[in-house]
C-alpha cells in the first residue's frame, strides 16, 4: 500500500479528565509517535503483515529528520517523503482522557510546499492500493489520479475536512470510507444511511463510514449493511479509525468479501482502543485473528 497525507509529530498525554478552561491536568502517562492518518493507517496494515511506504512531507529540521527514521524503524517505507527546503515539520498534541476519548490539537505547518509534482508515481506499478487522507489535498489528487489511470484501487480517509477538498478527491476513490463525523460534515445529515445514501448517489464506488462503538456500515447494491464493534473497555480511541482503514485495505487485497473484510476491520480497531499510545496500539494480526476477525 502506498499512503499519502500528513505526517505529524505527536505527543500525546493521559489524564484522567479533561476540565475546562482555566485548568491544569497532570498526566498519568504520556508517549511521543510520528504520525497523521494515512500514515497511521499505514503502520497498522505493516503491523497486520503487509508492506507499505508513506508519500508525504516533512520540513527541513532536526525534527524532520528524526520523523523519516522511526518510521523507517516501524518497518514503513520512506523513501517518498520529501524534506521541503526552510520547510518546518508539523506536529500535535493530544490528550486522552480517563473514557478513551481525545482532544486533538494538530498544526500543520503552512510552509510545507503543497506542490506534489515530485511525487514518485513510477512507483505506483508496485502498488496493490493507494490510500489518501484529505490533509495534503493537492498530493492527494495527484496520487488518487495516477492510481486510477495506473488501474491501481484507491481508498480516501474522507474524514472531517474542508467540503470542496472531498468533493474534489471523492470522485477518484474506489473506496470512500468515512468517519460517521465526517460524513455528517460533508453531507449535514446526522442520519448515517441517509448520508450513505447522498453520497452514493453520485459515487460508482463503495462508500462506507466507521461509526466508533456502532462499527462499520456500507452501502451495497443500494443495500445498507452493518458490522458491529466487539465490545471492549476502551482506554485510547486516537487512531482507531485510522487502524481501521489500514485494517479494512488488507483484508479486502487479500480477497476478503466486505463483510468478513469489516469484520477484520472492525476487531483490529476495536483491541487498538484498548491501549494507550494511538496507532502504538494497533495489535497484531494473530492477536485479531483469535478475537475473530
Amino acid at each position: 500500500m502506498i499512503a499519502v497525507g500528513a505526517v505529524c509529530n505527536t505527543a500525546i498525554y493521559q489524564v484522567d479528565t479533561i476540565p475546562p478552561p482555566p485548568a491544569k491536568a497532570v498526566a498519568r502517562a504520556a508517549t511521543q509517535v510520528v504520525d497523521g492518518m494515512a500514515v497511521s493507517a499505514a503502520a497498522a496494515f505493516v503491523r497486520l503483515g503487509g508492506t507499505a511506504a508513506i508519500w508525504g512531507r516533512v520540513g527541513e529540521d532536526e525534527v524532520g529528520a528524526e520523523m523519516i527514521a522511526a518510521l523507517a524503524s516501524d518497518g514503513l517505507q520512506v523513501d517518498g517523503i520529501r524534506r521541503v527546503a526552510g520547510g518546518r515539520s508539523s506536529h500535535a498534541a493530544v490528550i486522552v482522557d480517563g473514557a478513551g476519548q481525545r482532544l486533538v490539537v494538530p498544526y500543520h505547518q503552512p510552509d510545507l510546499d503543497p506542490d506534489p509534482s515530485w511525487l514518485p508515481l513510477a512507483m505506483l506499478s508496485t502498488a496493490s492500493l493507494v490510500h489518501a487522507d484529505i490533509r495534503w489535498p493537492d498530493g492527494a489528487e495527484a496520487a488518487l489520479r495516477a492510481a486510477r489511470a495506473a488501474g491501481v484501487p484507491t481508498m480516501l480517509d474522507a474524514e472531517v475536512g474542508p467540503p470542496s477538498d472531498l468533493h474534489r478527491l471523492l470522485p477518484l476513490a474506489d473506496f470512500a470510507v468515512f468517519s460517521d463525523a465526517g460524513l455528517t460534515a460533508l453531507t449535514g445529515l446526522s442520519c448515517v444511511e441517509a448520508g450513505l445514501r447522498q453520497v452514493a448517489a453520485n459515487h460508482a464506488g463503495h462508500v462506507g463510514a466507521s461509526c466508533g462503538a456502532d462499527g462499520y456500515r456500507w452501502l451495497e447494491g443500494g443495500t445498507l449493511h452493518h458490522c458491529p464493534a466487539p465490545e471492549v473497555s476502551v482506554v485510547d480511541t486516537l487512531a482507531a479509525g485510522d487502524v481501521f482503514h489500514g485494517a479494512l485495505a488488507l483484508a479486502l487485497l487479500e480477497g476478503r468479501p466486505m463483510a468478513e473484510a469489516a469484520r477484520f476491520a472492525c476487531v483490529a480497531a476495536s483491541l487498538k482502543c484498548t491501549r494507550f499510545g494511538g496507532r502504538r496500539g494497533c495489535p497484531s494480526r494473530a492477536e485479531v485473528l483469535a478475537a475473530g476477525g
